[in-house]
């Protein structure tokens, strides 16, 4: 109670006080011959006062804010409204208060010692789906919903903790791993067996009045052979990326080389193929110079003739061909074609007269 009814109640005990205060008096006056009346008087203020404010002080409750008060009713039988924070005033004997507190409220189970409610390891133990043994330290936020008091008062009463949620988290949670794997809860999907347990928790404490603010998946230890195990697993995992990076590079440099060589070969492809064009270009042209000189040979026939003579060097005033060589100029042919066409005059070389018999004889004897 508050303050009040502490002070209802200190009140109440000294009238009780006087009222024994009151029979000594009697007691010891009518031992000694003197009047009794005032003891007598002080012992019926004394029981009256008593009396009243005992009355009173178990008819004024009090709820603090952290607290929901159930009310039962000792004539009906039944439970009344749960009473909020506040001062109320119940009839003596008749109704009857049980105060419950509605704050936030933990429990944990704990493999380390001192961290949970229960000294030593506590936490949960469970199997996976695979037959791995894990032990789950768990922590869980709740409170009284103050609607549903009455629920609580009438399925648990103090005992809510021990006998509700200790045991009912404990089969949750072991349910619940034994849908997972050990590696499942090893990895990535811890968080998931979390949120399974807070959500079946959730459900199952509010059909019991309790109101489920967090739950909290603290640790998880695996057995030693299987924590082995999964370092190992791990390490060659790692070293399967690391070659399957090497190879990987390997293809890109081999991809990097193919690539090369493939624009080397297009460009001497493409090289190659530009000189055959010159080439054919240059055939082309050679054989186009040809056929034109032909042409002009066909329609001139004394053109080489020309050419011939125009290439002949400046100093040059007699030229020897094999006798069996036909001659190189056709002056007829030269005539016939244009009538202007004079035969050159070649110089005749003085040629010195062969000596007689007789010019010999002659310088013979001489």
């Amino acid at each position: 109670m508050g303050g009040i009814s502490g002070l209802l109640g200190a009140i109440a005990l000294l009238g009780f006080l006087a009222f024994l205060a009151g029979v000594g008096l009697v007691v010891v006056s009518a031992s000694q011959g003197r009047p009794v009346r005032g003891g007598i008087s002080l012992a019926l203020v004394g029981i009256v006062v008593g009396l009243l404010f005992s009355v009173i002080s178990q008819g004024i409750l009090i709820v603090e804010p952290t607290q929901v008060a159930v009310i039962f009713n000792t004539l009906s039988g039944d439970l009344e409204q749960p009473r909020r924070s506040g001062t109320s005033v119940l009839v003596p004997v008749v109704q009857q208060a049980t105060l419950y507190p509605i704050q936030q409220q933990q429990y944990t189970m704990s493999g380390i010692p001192n961290q949970g409610a229960i000294q030593g390891n506590d936490a949960v133990r469970a199997r996976t789906i695979d037959g791995q043994e894990i032990y789950i330290d768990i922590t869980v936020i709740y409170s009284i919903d103050p609607n549903q008091a009455n629920t609580v008062h009438v399925r648990w009463q103090n005992r809510y903790q021990d006998d509700f949620v200790r045991p009912t988290i404990r089969g949750i949670t072991r349910d619940a791993v034994s849908r997972f794997t050990a590696e499942d809860i090893f990895g990535e999907r811890r968080s998931e067996l979390e949120d399974s347990i807070q959500s079946v928790m959730e459900g199952r404490m509010a059909q019991e009045g309790f109101t489920l603010s967090d739950l909290l998946v603290r640790d998880v230890t695996f057995s030693q052979a299987f924590t082995d195990s999964i370092e190992q697993k791990q390490i060659a995992d790692q070293k399967a990326q690391e070659a399957q990076f090497r190879v990987q590079e390997e293809r890109q440099n081999a991809e990097r080389v193919r690539v090369e060589a493939q624009g080397q070969r297009d460009a001497a492809i493409t090289e190659a193929e530009g000189e055959a064009q010159a080439i054919v270009l240059r055939a082309q042209a050679q054989a186009e110079a040809l056929r034109l000189v032909s042409e002009q040979i066909a329609a001139n026939p004394s053109l080489i003739q020309y050419q011939y003579i125009q290439n002949l060097s400046d100093n040059i005033t007699l030229q020897l061909v094999p006798a069996n060589s036909p001659f190189l100029f056709d002056f007829n042919s030269l005539a016939e074609a244009d009538p202007s066409f004079t035969a050159p005059e070649v110089p005749v070389p003085d040629i010195p007269e062969a000596p007689t018999d007789d010019e010999t004889s002659t310088d013979s004897s001489q």
